[in-house]
């Protein structure tokens, strides 16, 4: 079983539009709702792949009870942490000529009693846990420390731990030594301060990062593929994608394909790229099922094209 921390989830709304013209009366052609976040995301991924996973979420109001709904329609098992602020609505207006404009609400600040709930959640929902992936933002009144503080925690409990952030809060789990982070390329370069324009580059930060504390460091390169280093070295992985229809997710689904396939080396990195390119050519924040993978498209060396120039340079 996986668990999944999302600390700010959301209800995501979705208004398919012709154009976006500011201050006129726009009549949406579609609309769907989602329950949101990127450890929900993970949940769904694993969900899809016949995996049984649970959902830590903090969820209040009434769009907190629609998240709870949407999950459990998906066969996905929820331990809520009931909040009094309610829970985000997010709104994504999708254009024809497939420009995307999101509007992402704060979400509710947390009281010091419900973060503590939310810890002692993780807790006792982590027992049959192979794994606990804490992903996305942290919400109003929990400090960067906080995933620190939960890393800390899960290892206590002898239970291994991946975290998918980015910011202070990234830095300051690292100190704790979570078992996996997965930055992608953007968080990679704000983690080292500089610039990434090669893929030895991306491997050269991820490698700093585990001097900082991370066991191993697992980053997406967008288009250019994966990397993944720990203490055995370092490979690359990259796949065959014949059509790019949403990135939305694909993180979140690569993430989910490494903890499947055991979280740990190539293996587990062929399975997070299959995952990922999957995911990528599905449509919005569909997950991908193993009917949909295809593991032949995928390539994973550890003869890593360090001077392969980024198509998506990061500065």
């Amino acid at each position: 079983m996986i668990l999944t921390v999302t600390p700010n989830p959301s209800l995501d709304r979705t208004y398919e539009v012709p154009s976006l013209d500011r201050g006129e009366v726009i009549r949406a052609t579609g609309e769907r709702m989602d329950p949101g976040g990127k450890g929900v995301n993970v949940s769904r991924a694993v969900a899809a792949a016949g995996q049984r996973t649970v959902a830590v979420l903090p969820l209040g109001g009434a769009p907190g009870a629609l998240v709870a709904d949407l999950l459990d329609a998906q066969g996905i098992e929820v331990a809520r942490v009931p909040v009094v602020g309610a829970t985000r609505s997010n709104i994504a207006l999708a254009e024809a000529d497939g420009v995307l404009t999101k509007i992402n609400a704060p979400g509710p600040e947390l009281s010091a009693a419900e973060q503590e709930l939310l810890l002692e959640t993780v807790r006792a929902q982590s027992v049959d846990a192979s794994w606990i992936a804490c992903c996305g933002s942290l919400p109003r009144g929990l400090a960067p420390s906080w995933y620190a503080a939960l890393v800390a925690r899960a290892h206590a409990a002898g239970t291994r731990i991946a975290l998918d952030t980015s910011g202070p809060a990234l830095l300051a789990a690292l100190r704790e030594r979570p078992d996996v982070v997965k930055p992608n390329a953007e968080e990679l370069a704000g983690a080292v301060g500089r610039p990434l324009a090669t893929v030895g580059d991306a491997v050269k930060a991820a490698e700093e990062l585990r001097e900082m504390g991370a066991a191993a460091v697992l980053a997406s390169l967008g288009a250019d593929g994966q990397v993944l280093v720990n203490d055995s070295g370092a490979w690359f992985g990259s796949a065959r994608v014949d059509a790019v229809r949403s990135n939305v997710g694909a993180g979140d689904s690569s993430l989910a394909g490494f903890l499947i396939a055991g979280g740990d080396g190539p293996e587990a990195l062929a399975s997070a790229v299959a995952h990922g390119a999957a995911a990528v050519q599905l449509p919005g924040s569909v997950m991908p099922t193993p009917g949909d993978l295809d593991p032949g498209a995928v390539t994973v060396t550890a003869d890593v094209p360090v001077d392969r120039v980024l198509r998506e340079q990061v500065s």
